[in-house]
Parts: C-alpha cells; sequence; structure tokens
C-alpha cells in the first residue's frame, strides 16, 4: 500500500471540508446570480496575504519593500486581531535567525512575508509584543508551514524576541528610521551609511 504522506492527508481533508462547507452553504447552482454573490462572500472572506514580494538589497542581507505587502486576520477572529499594512520602503532583515542556525532555517524560508510583517510590528510597536508574535504565528500558518517549524521559530521570538522590541524602542528614540522614500541606486550601497542620509526617509 503506498504510503500517504501529510501534504496529501491534509490536501484530501481540505477538500473534504470545502466540500462540506459549499453543500452546507452554498445556493443552488442554477441560481446564477446567487452563487455569484456567494463565491465573491466566500473569497473576501478567506485569510490570505495581500500582495505579491518585492523587494530591494543593499549591500548586507538587508532588504526593503519596493511594493506595499498586506495581511488579514482570519474569518472570525477580526476582534482580536487588526489587518497589518506595510509600507513601501520599509527596511527588514526578513528572519532575524542567527547565522549558526542557516542549514536548518534559513532567513529567507517560508516564513520571509510574515517575518516582515512581524519586523514591522516590532518596529512601529503600535500592538502589545505579544500580539506581533501570535500574528507571525498565524501569518506562518497562512503559508502551510511546516508544524515543527512554526512551533520552534514561534518559540524562539516568544523567549528572545524582548530584547529586539527594546532595542527598537531605544532606536526609535534616538531618532532612527525604517521607511525609505528613497532607494539606493548603487547596487554597493551598505544599509549602515544609507540609514545616516536623514533625507531618504518618510
Amino acid at each position: 500500500m503506498a504510503e500517504i504522506t501529510r501534504r496529501q492527508l491534509v490536501s484530501a481533508g481540505a477538500a473534504a471540508f470545502l466540500s462540506l462547507t459549499w453543500s452546507a452553504t452554498a445556493p443552488a447552482a442554477d441560481d446564477g446570480a446567487a452563487v455569484e454573490e456567494w463565491m465573491t462572500t466566500w473569497m473576501s472572506s478567506t485569510k490570505l496575504p495581500i500582495g505579491a514580494l518585492h523587494v530591494g538589497r543593499f549591500v548586507e542581507p538587508i532588504y526593503y519593500l519596493t511594493k506595499p505587502i498586506r495581511w488579514k486576520p482570519n474569518p472570525g477572529q477580526e476582534d482580536q486581531y487588526q489587518a497589518v499594512d506595510v509600507p513601501v520602503g520599509f527596511v527588514t532583515d526578513f528572519a532575524s535567525i542567527p547565522r549558526v542556525f542557516w542549514s536548518l532555517l534559513r532567513p529567507d524560508g517560508m516564513y520571509t512575508y510574515p517575518a516582515i510583517l512581524h519586523d514591522f510590528l516590532y518596529w512601529t510597536q503600535e500592538r502589545p509584543r505579544d500580539v506581533a508574535d501570535q500574528i507571525f504565528r498565524i501569518g506562518m500558518e497562512d503559508f502551510s508551514i511546516n508544524r515543527a517549524v512554526i512551533d520552534t521559530i514561534y518559540s524562539a521570538v516568544r523567549l528572545g524576541g524582548g530584547s529586539a522590541w527594546e532595542n527598537n524602542a531605544k532606536a526609535k528614540a534616538n531618532g532612527e528610521k525604517r521607511i525609505l522614500k528613497e532607494f539606493p541606486d548603487d547596487p554597493r550601497t551598505r544599509w549602515k551609511e544609507w540609514k545616516r542620509r536623514l533625507d531618504v526617509f518618510l
């Protein structure tokens, strides 16, 4: 008997769930207008990251968004979490994973998109740190990342993220900015030099 992988099992379960959801909630197939309206509502309620990831890079592995990205909470979670909008020009290092672990967890792994959301929330600090961490976790789930990887990364940010949070608060208090309005043309440009130019930030 062929071995069934976890991905195949999850896919089959999702298909069965969608089939049950459709049969339980969808209008009759011969009612074209009602079906179209139902599909529009159903699709708009799904949890999806919004906006493909477009970035530029400094000579160091430091990146900046050249197009905005967005995340919205799952249906039913709107009371707990608000959408996250990361603007063009936001500067990030993707996932802040120590180099010694890069062979296991790359800084630019499948979790890059939610890591940028997390970076932005840690920089703005407009929401509590635990909420930022939870959105990171949900964002990784949206990308169907392996549960063990999610648990490892989430545990790491809960354990060690406090220092990053505090360092960001100090950097902002000292006048550091992280949202560019002007991008470098020279690929050899270093972030540590570019960030000294106050005229390139919003």
